[in-house]
This record gives structure tokens, sequence and C-alpha cells, in this order.
């Protein structure tokens, strides 16, 4: 990875830049849930079936950030973004054309990788680049992964209402990797590379203290991609439209965004993050309770729980994991251990959900079963004590 100081290039650029691009990394799977109903209408689709448009570029994203730095070390950081946002327009793109499963899926597939590339270098570029601001910072690069969910969630079955065709609903979120691709090839790289040493990942796997962060983070992301895949589906089982199902995903990942500037902020005056993880998941475990037990009633008020739940977490995970190393080369390892994980773990709640509503008729079950994750949670995140990290990640 090459490593610039941020006053190389004018560091409100290169965050404008880092936004852009992360705007891309949930588009290709947001837009699947609204449209599912028409998906499956045109495509033979089980509910097991479909939780597989999450589930496997939620995998690949795991499995690829075991490779994704020594990709981005060799390249530079300027081709892996450059690339990844190829790979991820191209496979959105094609969406146009598919007529089967299998071929939804491997485009799937490839944005996963395309994603996964991104997300294993961006926070070492972040913890290296704005090294006094790394919470503020990592909470604006999340938000704009959740705010390209909201988009795509919420305008995705407007598209199709326009267009007649849920294939331009997938499609057109492939416009958003050009104009984060021509951003970032418009910004200067003129700056000396600094050397570095590289990070050998597979030692991380010896580090009891790796593995519970990579398990916190992973259970973490599970609620957020079982919520991502099916709350709009179980609105619409509700009898809610589709578009209606989409603004209310929509909503629930606005609640994100909003708790992902916020959070991190408030997180940021004390290295002690224990405090906002547990109240984090205590809103998560109120909104999965209101789910299932009044979805019709206060159906504003359990997504908007969820939301600024999931929304918090999913940073506070990863600012969690930075904490423990000062190193911003041995910190970007770490995060790479733990999101590839990470994601392998969340990748399996689609999946368990699918299978549930297949099986029970009924996503409920899931719900229940994310609740009691959560409460887990709670007894894990008491143990991150920042007195104790230098012992336990050296």
């Amino acid at each position: 990875m090459e490593n610039v100081r941020a006053t190389a290039r004018p560091a409100v650029w290169l965050m404008l830049g880092i936004i852009l691009v992360a705007l891309n990394l949930r588009p290709s799977m947001a837009a699947v849930g609204p449209l599912l109903s028409a998906i499956r209408g045109d495509i033979p689709l089980s509910f097991s079936v479909a939780s597989l448009l999450t589930m496997l570029p939620v995998m690949t994203m795991g499995l690829a950030m075991f490779f994704g730095i020594g990709i981005s070390q060799r390249l530079g950081e300027r081709r892996t973004v450059v690339l990844s946002l190829l790979i991820i327009g191209g496979a959105t793109l094609t969406r146009l054309f598919l007529d089967s499963a299998a071929q939804l899926i491997v485009s799937a597939v490839l944005a996963g990788i395309g994603i996964a590339l991104i997300q294993a270098l961006m926070p070492a570029l972040i913890k290296s680049r704005f090294p006094d601001n790394v919470a503020l910072c990592m909470g604006l690069y999340v938000t704009s992964i959740m705010g390209g969910a909201a988009l795509a969630a919420s305008f995705a079955p407007r598209v199709m209402l326009d267009t007649g065709s849920w294939r331009a609903g997938l499609a057109i979120w492939a416009a958003l990797a050009l104009l984060a691709l021509l951003f970032w090839l418009a910004q200067r790289d003129d700056a000396p590379p600094i050397t570095t040493t590289a990070v050998k990942r597979e030692a991380f796997f010896t580090h009891s203290r790796a593995w519970l962060l990579a398990i916190f983070f992973g259970l973490g992301t599970a609620s957020y991609t079982c919520v991502l895949a099916w709350l709009a589906p179980y609105y619409v089982e509700n009898g809610w439209s589709e578009q209606n199902a989409g603004l209310l995903l929509g909503f629930l990942t606005a609640m994100e965004v909003i708790s992902g500037l916020v959070v991190p902020a408030i997180a940021n005056r004390s290295r002690d993050r224990r405090l906002v993880l547990s109240a984090l998941l205590v809103l998560i475990i109120g909104g999965f309770c209101g789910l299932i037990l009044s979805p019709q009633h206060l159906s504003l008020l359990w997504p908007g729980l969820l939301g600024l739940g999931i929304g918090g977490l999913f940073p506070m995970s990863l600012i969690v994991s930075l904490d423990h190393l000062d190193n911003p080369q041995r910190a970007g390892g770490l995060t790479a251990f733990v999101q590839g994980v990470g994601y392998l773990i969340a990748g399996l709640s689609p999946l368990l959900a699918g299978v549930i509503r297949d099986r029970l008729g009924s996503f409920e079950w899931a719900w229940w079963s994310l609740t009691a994750v959560m409460v887990v949670m709670l007894l894990i995140g008491l143990r991150f004590d920042p007195r104790q990290y230098a012992r336990h990640v050296r």
C-alpha cells in the first residue's frame, strides 16, 4: 500500500473521494430486497436461494479480505480503488441483461470481490492519512456505506416503476460507480510513497483477542445483513407495497447514517467504548422485539431503533479493532482479519433466515434468534477494556 501524508493532497478532497467510493459498497445488495417479489415473479427463487444474493457477496467479501491488503500493497491504493470500482460497476451493469438466478448470483459475487478490495484498504488508509481523527473519519466512511444502501433501497422501486423493469432498478447503480471512478481518477497522486513494512495477516490467527474482535464484528454485521436482505420482504408479506417497504428500509438506513455520524464523534471523547457499545446493542434488541411483537404499530419506531443501533455498531466495531494497535499497517492488518472472519460469519445470517422462512413460513424466529445474539454481544463488549489492549494484541 502507498502511504502518503494527508498534506500531499488536500485532506477534504481525499475524504470526499473516500465518501464517493464508500457509497458504492452496498447498492448491489440493498437494491435486491425491495425488488425481491418482482424478481421472484420473473425468475423462480425460493427464499433460501434468494438469500444467496446477500449471503454470497458478503462471504466473498470475507474471503477476499485475506488477500485484499496484499493486492493493495502491490498495486497501490489508487489502482486498487480504480480496479474495485470497475469490478463493482461492471457487475452492476450486467444486471440489465440477466435471465437466470445463476447469472444474478454471479453478478452479486463479482460485486462482492470489488467491495472487499476497497474494504480491506480503507481502514489502514484512514488511520495513516488522518491519525488524529480516526474515529470521525471512520464514521464518515462507514456512514457513506450505509448512505449508499439507503439510496438503493429507497429509489430502486421507483426506478422499477418508472422503467417497468426490475433489472433497471438493480443496474442503475453502475452510474454511481462511474461517478466515484471519475472523481478518484481526477485526484492528484504525485506524492512520493513512504516505505512500509508488510503485515503478515496470518499472524492474527494466533491471537485470541483478534478472534474475539472478529466474532463481535461478525455477529453485529449479521444483524445488518439479515435486515438488509429481509426487512422489506417481511413488510411486503405484512401487506405493504414494494415501494413503501423499500422506503421503510431506506428510512432504517437513513437512521444508520445519522448514527454512524454521531456515535463515533461521541465515542471519540473517551478511549473506553464499552458504554457506547452497550447502548447500541440495547437499541437493536428493542428494535427486533418491536419488529416481532408489533410490526404494524409504531412502524417507524422499530426500524428507527434498529437503524440507530446497527448504524453506530458497525463503525464502532472497526474503531475498537483499530484502537488495539497504534501502527497503521498492523491495525489495517487486524481490521482486515476482523472483517474477513466477520463477514464469513455475517454471510450465514441471510441464508439461515431464508431457511427459517421456508420452513416455518415467517421471519419472526429469525428476528428472535438475532435478539439472542445481541444479548451475547453485550457480554462480549464488556471485555473491551482499553487498559488491557496492549497485552491482548502485540
